[in-house]
């Protein structure tokens, strides 16, 4: 299991091991020391075989295994036996493998050169001794024979016939995965292992073949995607691949855990200034080199060079999308864009067993606002009376999949399975074979995936509401003057749509301690009136004109009170701290008193209470469910309620952060589609241009008010469940939120009801119902159609795993506020183990041996996503993380589309150049040339930048040239540098600007404004780098990518014996 950080590695963990889901129990034998040796990649391809192979090749090392006895009265013991075999020191270099004749051959990794042989006899004489933590030999000299170690074949946790193990492993800290059943239990019979004999070869044995190293390419993703072989030895069988063979500790557990981080030993630190001598945090605990196992980075590298800049037309029934990281133009051609639908598989399971079977979740992602991006046609608008009306029966939209019949008289609903009549007026007549009607083109409702309808009826424009804490803490904390100085400053450079100088959106203005005080802003006052409302319980407004005005009717009145606020005498003790839904409950009785939709920016500096008993609370779903930090309160979902069904999204701006104590006051801001934005204190530069940033995003960003969001799906599927930041209703297939703007995105989970028809396919069909700014209701409508198939191999061959892990993300991030965050853990190596051992046995075209993992093409990134999730602080809590912190870090990643999710559990590690000039590394810094996510990609004399959707980090060398810090940083001595949340100097030299350029460019994209933190080698401040090398053993006790992967593969050829 995964666990605490690194740095506590050398302190026992037995008292809280228990807690953390590992095995208690007692060892037998001393402790064994880990593996300090890393494994090479050797591949070979047989001549007779298709699907491509990575070799994992281990070095060898001098050690003396011994027996240990292993016996039963009533049920038999199986115990392995490992051969080491000799392998020559020339055969350590790097081969790649691949057939391009299947662009979706499967990837295989394996270890090299063991063979597993199973005995059912073992000698007694080994009690008590030590036992080689992996079954991966050490490097050495001369190879030795190893001797057999016992292995069990399966756990008494296991939901398969289980026998149980001969013996307690040497290991303290390492639990079991109790995995959930597997739907194809009875199709994978655990069949006993057959007899073998142990051969060993010494030094005068026949040497191994070697494999010749080969140079890797990346063919077109249509053409056969995969490895590109070269140089690769023609003779060598399959019998002579290496092996990925099982550990001599391995105690038979269909879902062993991934053991903890804290294992591994530190290594000194190579004297040499040239290379970074290799982390210990980027080790493999069983030997093997990350740096040859499966790269996200190469497959997004690979998807870009196939769409970056090209049309991707997206037609009924059409194939795999470009990568969410990917940048292309979408051409709608019947098919809404998976910019705002992308399914978690382009291929749907014709029948609920086989997508049991393949253990891949059936579902899709739906950004219902999604921006068009450059070089893509605007979203078609059509007038609700010239739409051809859906269907009445289940109210589905008009769309390109719907069935034409009786010349255009009729059409078939595939949401519903029914019969629609046409109204004479949106009558047109069919023509050709498939019943196309002859209007089709000039339709966008009958020939595109997305449209848009302008509906009839108009409500009211939207009001901006700003509520300002004036508390003793506020007035104290001389935030205010810049508070209402930015307020100024944004209204006033506020443009209406037709381009005037002031915009007609209708503004009010509060401020509160323990009470209310509203502004009446009428024009035709001289001055505007405060209104002091005191009774907060049963809050009733004084008066309704005023309170809301246009903003080019009250500027001066607000000017005026914004002046004045700063100079405000404190009138009420704020000690015991200010509740935070006073504002809420004001903006609220204004909105509905004006009957209008806003959104309500709230400047907050007091310390954070929450009114009524929260902690007696049940949370959601009620007093039967277990607690969960992650839950809000009744009060907070009460108050979020009443803002949905107003349209009042709330934007919360924490002047003074308080990390230690006090009530998080995010629930409620993000429930209605807002944010919670906070700094630690408004003092520093850095801090209010973040503010600034924030603010002015806030308030220009395109939102979508009262949206109503109704999702359709063919009449054979349901949709079982939807995941993301809203208030649950009675049914997943509709769901209301206050606020909707362009990046908000849910994940949908849809199970089958019956058997799919292959030949009409699947359908999904989103409709959001919303009013914008100005008034206007209106509909926006995507429909995305897919094919079906049953057979299983289909199913792996159109799925993502960016997709995958966008929708894993948000369906154990919504459980979390029920269930414990250990088993959820679990459950996500459960699935992804079963998926793989689906595919191994079910779509694995070669005869593969144990030793060998194997990979769908398109998946070769998702165990390192799905570790990466596992480890995450929200999941697993680190010993620096505050609640705070993990409870805003969900709130932000759950509302994120599937690229900022990609990039946010991998992120993108890119290299700078060192000079711009010539004098070093030239050319300007680009994305293009990201590294993997690993400390082993570190070197002393580089300058790399760490970017993700939520943290921007400058990493710096020890080696840097001086020319490049004088450049960058105005300094020439690197112990001078500026540590943690800075801003680079604005110097005048090409590399300054280019740097800067890109921070801002990325910047731009992000959701909200980052800070930039420079991160020197060796600094105190490494360890929030650490956190982002997702490749590596992380801070908080989560395992490395290469070790994840080991168990995946070990657990999933358990599954099947």
């Amino acid at each position: 299991m995964d666990a605490p950080a690194a740095n506590q590695s050398q302190t026992p963990c037995q008292p809280w091991a228990g807690q953390n889901g590992w095995s208690t129990a007692s060892t037998q034998g001393p402790p064994c020391s880990p593996l300090p040796s890393f494994q090479h990649l050797s591949l070979g391809l047989p001549s007779d075989q298709s699907p491509s192979y990575v070799d994992l090749q281990p070095s060898i090392q001098d050690y003396q295994s011994n027996y240990i006895t292993s016996s039963s009265t009533n049920k038999t013991h199986y115990s392995a036996l490992y051969q080491a075999s000799h392998v020559s020191n020339n055969s350590s270099a790097a081969t790649l493998v691949a057939n391009t004749a299947d662009q979706n051959a499967p990837l295989f990794l394996s270890n090299a050169n063991q063979s597993l042989h199973i005995s059912s006899t073992v000698p007694v004489a080994s009690h008590g001794k030590n036992i080689p933590p992996s079954s991966l030999p050490l490097t050495s000299q001369r190879p030795q024979p190893s001797r057999p170690q016992p292995m069990s074949l399966c756990s008494s946790h296991s939901p398969y016939e289980a026998i149980p193990p001969p013996f307690q492993p040497p290991y303290t800290h390492q639990g079991i995965l109790n995995g959930l059943q597997s739907p194809y239990q009875q199709d994978l019979p655990i069949s006993p292992p057959s007899v073998g004999q142990c051969v060993n070869q010494g030094p005068q044995s026949k040497p191994q073949p070697t494999f010749g190293s080969v140079n890797v390419e990346s063919p077109p993703l249509a053409g056969g995607a995969g490895y590109t072989p070269s140089h690769v030895s023609p003779t060598s069988p399959i019998q002579q691949q290496p092996q990925w063979t099982l550990p001599p500790h391995y105690r038979g557990a269909v879902y062993e855990s991934v053991p903890d981080a804290a294992a591994h030993p530190y290594k000194e630190p190579s004297q040499d200034g040239n290379i970074l001598p290799p982390s210990p945090n980027s080790e493999s605990r069983y030997g093997l080199d990350p740096k040859l196992l499966p790269s996200a980075v190469k497959v997004m590298a690979e998807d870009r060079a196939e769409w970056e800049g090209k049309v991707f037309v997206s037609e009924p029934s059409s194939s795999l999308p470009p990568l969410a990281t990917t940048s292309c133009i979408i051409e709608d051609r019947g098919n809404a864009s998976p910019c705002a639908i992308r399914s978690t598989s382009y291929c749907v399971p014709s029948e609920g067993q086989i997508a049991l079977l393949s253990r891949l979740p059936l579902g899709a992602l739906v950004t219902p606002l999604a921006a068009q991006t450059a070089g893509e046609q605007p979203l078609p608008v059509r007038s609700e009376p010239e739409c051809v009306s859906g269907c009445g029966d289940c109210g589905a939209s008009m769309c390109p999949a719907m069935g034409w019949q009786d010349c255009g008289q009729r059409f078939y609903c595939p949401f519903c399975g029914k019969l629609s009549e046409v109204p004479w007026q949106h009558y047109q007549p069919t023509k050709g074979v498939e019943g196309v009607r002859v209007d089709r083109d000039k339709r966008p409702e009958l020939s595109t995936g997305s449209y848009e309808i302008l509906n009839s009826e108009k409500g009211e424009p939207a009001a901006l509401l700003l509520a300002i804490d004036v508390s003793a803490s506020a007035l104290r904390g001389g935030y205010l003057d810049f508070v209402t100085q930015q307020i100024h400053t944004l209204l006033t450079s506020l443009n209406r749509e037709d381009g005037a100088a002031r915009s007609d959106v209708r503004v009010g203005l509060m401020t509160y301690d323990s009470r209310i005080h509203l502004y009446d802003l009428s024009p035709a006052l001289s001055r505007p009136h405060m209104l002091v409302v005191t009774e907060t319980e049963d809050l009733q407004l004084p008066v309704r004109e005023g309170l809301l005005v246009s903003l080019k009717d009250c500027i001066d009145n607000i000017d005026s009170v914004l002046q004045l606020i700063p100079l405000f005498s404190p009138e009420c003790d704020d000690s015991s701290g200010v509740p935070l839904d006073l504002p809420v409950k004001a903006a609220l009785a204004i909105l509905q008193a004006m009957s209008c939709p806003g959104k309500l920016l709230i400047f907050h500096t007091a310390p954070l209470i929450e009114r009524g008993h929260t902690h007696s609370s049940s949370g959601f779903f009620g007093s039967n469910k277990p607690k969960s930090i992650f839950q809000p309160s009744e009060l907070a979902v009460s108050l979020a309620k009443e803002c949905v069904g107003q349209g009042c999204g709330v934007h919360l701006f924490v002047l003074s952060q308080q990390d230690v104590g006090g009530a998080w006051p995010g629930h409620v801001p993000y429930l209605t589609g807002g944010a919670l934005h906070t700094y630690s204190h408004l003092q520093g530069e850095l801090d209010r241009e973040r503010f600034s940033t924030d603010l002015r995003r806030t308030v220009e960003t395109d939102t979508g008010y009262k949206a109503q969001l109704r999702i359709y799906v063919s009449k054979d599927l349901r949709v079982s469940g939807c995941y993301g930041l809203f208030i649950p209703g009675p049914s997943p297939c509709q769901v209301a939120m206050a606020t909707l703007d362009w990046w908000t995105t849910l994940a949908v989970e849809l199970t089958h009801t019956r058997a799919l028809d292959e030949k009409r396919g699947a359908a999904i069909q989103v409709v959001v119902s919303y009013s914008t700014q100005t008034g206007d209701r209106r509909t926006r409508v995507h429909t995305l159609t897919l094919r079906c198939s049953r057979h299983l191999l289909d199913a792996f061959r159109h799925c993502q795993a960016q997709t995958l892990l966008a929708f894993y993300c948000k369906k154990m991030y919504c459980a979390a506020l029920e269930r414990p965050l250990q088993e959820l853990r679990e459950e996500l190596q459960t699935e992804v183990t079963e998926a793989l051992a689906s595919y191994r046995k079910h779509c694995s075209s070669a005869s593969v041996s144990t030793g060998q993992l194997v990979l769908p093409q398109y998946l070769r990134a998702l165990p390192v996503y799905i570790n990466s999730l596992r480890k995450s602080e929200v999941l697993l809590p680190g010993l620096r993380s505050s609640v705070h912190q993990r409870l805003q870090q969900r709130c932000q990643v759950l509302s994120m589309d599937a690229c900022s999710t990609a990039t946010h559990f991998y992120p993108l590690l890119v290299p700078l150049p060192l000079s711009a000039d010539g004098s070093g590394d030239a050319g300007p810094p680009s994305l293009e040339g990201a590294l993997r996510c690993s400390a082993a990609c570190l070197e002393p004399r580089g300058l790399y930048l760490v970017h993700g959707p939520l943290a921007l980090l400058l990493w710096v060398g020890t080696h840097v040239p001086a020319c490049t810090l004088v450049q960058l940083f105005n300094t020439s001595c690197f112990s001078s540098l500026p540590s943690g949340e800075t801003q680079l100097p604005a110097l005048d030299n090409p590399l300054s600007s280019s740097i800067r350029s890109l921070i801002d460019s990325l910047n731009s994209q992000a959701p909200c404004a980052r800070k930039l933190w420079v991160v020197k080698q060796g600094d105190s401040c490494e360890e929030a780098l650490q956190r982002h090398l997702v490749e590596d053993k992380s801070p908080n006790g989560g395992a490395s990518y290469a070790d994840f992967l080991y168990h995946l593969h070990v657990n999933s050829v358990r599954l099947l014996q």
